[in-house]
């Protein structure tokens, strides 16, 4: 093929060497009129007046640049997890070459010394098309500070201007030489990045030893918000946009990047969150808990979720690894693990991992007859093993083996990140549940920290008193309306079913309303988990031809903007909430109703008590949570005087019982769970006996 090895794998002082070159072919007269993203800002930095004249900001090299960015990791691989470094590179390079550029102290910033000739520039600049007198666009405007709004902006751009002069006057800088510019966000090609302000002095490690240059400490404050939706460290304000150059041709591109859209990036963070947006059901649908059959199955597949998480967080492709075992060593293996026996066609399974390059599997292995295991691992960019799952189960197809193995990687990853607090024993036994091996510190390196606002899974049931959030009907599931005829054919678990939804946000007594969601055909395969969890349970009491409606708790606010039709008014509805509720929500994380409940289970842990009885227990939060951890209760019980939060505990704990039911769960301890509709003020002999009681708030 022509490859020398010994050139194509150079040393890092090969690569300095190469990147003082690279520098000096970029400011050539022969690379101004090369098709290349990065000249058409040095044709746009020609336009910009005065003392900025022909001056291109070194963050503009450090972006555009693909093959310098590739020698500065080779240098110093520590690049990747630290772009911002390439500047230091940049702005070393441009100094070694006196004769060629000039750069001033203290800024980051490159021209050439002398000017380019009349007639290379011109010649360039006839390459560019007519545009129009002004270009605008929408960006959203990020503060730093966590209690100012997120808001959108409008960006106007002149023909003669510079669209990174504008970026820069409105993050309050003077022009784009101090603007710092992150990698791009959500697909490669993409030109969505953050862009903001560097301090007055930037620090740059300008040190001659090019393998230890350093990350100097910014000196500025974190942007905690746009750091978890870029991945990297943001500082100060920034601007969130979508403009630039790219191969396509000489001029700018650009789309508005709306709210909506914004809020849709974050709740892109979880795989919940990426299955929503796939099957445009935000509010109504959530990741089902198993993969049944491909043609069941709706929206984007386990497997594409997978490798769609690790490119948001830059993380290798998942390493899929099929076992194909022999009809006899999968019957033996299933007969000791009380599992059904397998077989399936080896044809399909050739073609499939034909289709699927990335799938390590041996053809030859495959016979007629065989069953199939899958082990997946996902690697960091720098080949650090973060976490494996091997699940011991066979499957007929290689298919349900990948998609299956996927799935389970998923579901660990949303129950990981909705708790990233969580104790070690129960993160231990979450892993125990989905054959999950990982590896803490450097999955927290590369996930967790990138994560640290993105709050997108469904609340958590409050206990004791009902909270009336943003005045909103009481978050109870119970006032359902059911309408039309009982025709006798209900769901079952394992039927796909179709159903016409929408979903509003209300008023208290319904003085308003206002539409999030709607879907005139909605499928999902019943008993999967593929609906939320109130949603499904409603539907389970209906027949074919049935409507209903009823009210629920209010979803997390990045849902409900990212789901809204009209976010104007969404936001009029929430931000019409009681002010001490608003206070402590920025006050509090997680809620005190949660803190109080966590406090309680802690101490019940302590006691061997084998019954309990939770007085006051509302929609059955606390009953909900001792499901969650392994005790020695045996019997729970739950008094209340509402019967319609009784209504709702009773789904909760019947559907959590049901679908712990094939996993070693801690609530397998747990034989009954009564509740009594009461008072705590009136005796009732059957509570005698009770090792236990609570009552909280």
């Amino acid at each position: 093929l022509g490859i020398n090895l010994s050139s194509d794998n150079p040393t890092a002082e090969e690569a300095w060497r190469e990147l003082i070159a690279r520098v000096k072919y970029i400011f050539s007269n022969e690379f101004l009129s090369a098709l290349h993203p990065l000249s058409s800002h040095f044709k746009a930095a020609l336009r910009r007046v005065g003392d900025l004249n022909a001056s291109v900001p070194a963050s503009v090299i450090a972006i555009c640049d693909g093959k310098l960015n590739n020698l500065c990791k080779i240098i110093n691989p520590t690049v990747e997890s630290h772009p911002l470094l390439v500047l230091s590179y940049i702005m070393r390079a441009a100094a070694g070459l006196p004769e060629l550029v000039v750069s001033a102290e203290g800024q980051l910033s490159i021209w050439r010394k002398d000017p380019y000739p009349p007639n290379v520039i011109e010649s360039s600049i006839s390459q560019q098309s007519d545009v129009a007198e002004s270009i605008t666009t929408t960006a959203i405007y990020i503060p730093c500070s966590p209690e100012k709004a997120v808001e959108p902006v409008i960006l106007n751009i002149s023909s003669t201007g510079y669209y990174l002069d504008v970026i820069g006057q409105t993050l309050g800088l003077s022009d784009a030489n101090m603007v710092l510019i992150s990698r791009t966000i959500g697909k490669a090609s993409s030109e969505t990045r953050f862009y903001f302000a560097a301090p007055k002095s930037y620090p740059l490690d300008m040190s001659s030893d090019l393998l230890n240059a350093k990350v100097v400490p910014f000196g500025g404050p974190l942007n905690a918000k746009a750091s978890s939706l870029c991945g990297q460290d943001i500082y100060g304000d920034s601007i969130l946009a979508s403009i630039g150059y790219t191969w396509k041709g000489q001029d700018i591109f650009h789309e508005d990047v709306t709210l909506q859209s914004y809020y849709r990036m974050l709740i892109s963070k979880i795989p919940s969150g990426v299955y929503k947006l796939s099957r445009e059901a935000i509010l109504a649908a959530e990741l089902p808990l198993t993969f049944t059959t491909k043609t069941n199955w709706k929206g984007s597949f386990p497997r594409e979720i997978l490798s769609s998480f690790c490119r948001q967080y830059r993380l290798l492709e998942p390493v899929f690894c099929v076992s194909s075992i022999p009809l006899k060593a999968s019957s033996e293996l299933s007969r000791s693990n009380n599992k059904p026996e397998v077989s399936e066609s080896a044809e399909q399974e050739r073609e499939y991992a034909n289709e699927n390059e990335s799938v390590d599997v041996d053809p030859k292995l495959v016979v007629l007859g065989s069953s199939f295991t899958c082990e997946v691992k996902i690697y960091s960019k720098c080949q650090d093993l973060i976490l494996e799952c091997a699940p011991n189960v066979l499957y007929k197809k290689q298919n349900d083996a990948v998609q299956s193995a996927s799935l389970k990687v998923l579901s660990w990853l949303n129950a990981y990140l909705k708790d990233i607090y969580m104790s070690l024993e129960k993160e231990k036994q979450l892993a125990n549940v989905f054959d999950i091996k990982f590896y803490r510190q450097i999955f927290f390196k590369e996930v967790v920290k990138c994560l640290s606002v993105c709050n997108c899974q469904h609340n958590e049931t409050l206990g004791g008193k009902e909270p009336e959030l943003n005045g909103v009907v009481e978050n109870d599931a119970s006032y359902i309306n059911i309408e039309g005829t009982d025709s006798g054919l209900c769901p079952s678990n394992g039927s796909l079913l179709c159903v016409c939804y929408s979903v509003s946000l209300v008023t208290k007594g319904e003085l308003q309303k206002e539409l999030l969601e709607s879907i005139e055909e909605f499928e999902f395969e019943m008993g999967t988990g593929a609906l939320i969890p109130c949603l499904e349970a409603v539907v389970s009491q209906m027949s074919v031809g049935q409507s209903a409606c009823f009210y629920t708790e209010l979803p997390p606010e990045d849902l409900v903007l990212a789901a809204a039709k009209d976010l104007a008014n969404a936001l009029a509805f929430l931000t019409s909430q009681p002010p001490e509720d608003r206070m402590e929500q920025a006050l509090f994380n997680p809620p005190l109703s949660k803190q109080r409940v966590e406090y309680a289970v802690q101490h019940i842990k302590e006691f061997c008590a084998t019954s309990l009885v939770d007085f006051g227990c509302g929609s059955g939060s606390l009953l909900e949570s001792l499901l969650e951890y392994p005790t020695s209760l045996e019997i729970i019980a739950g008094v209340d005087i509402s019967q319609k939060s009784l209504s709702r505990a009773a789904k909760v704990l019947h559907s959590k019982l049901v679908m712990k039911s094939d996993f070693d769960a801690p609530c397998r301890s747990i034989k009954s769970a009564i509740l009594f509709d009461g008072s705590i003020t009136d005796f009732d002999s059957r509570l005698c006996g009770f090792d236990l009681a609570t009552c909280l708030e």
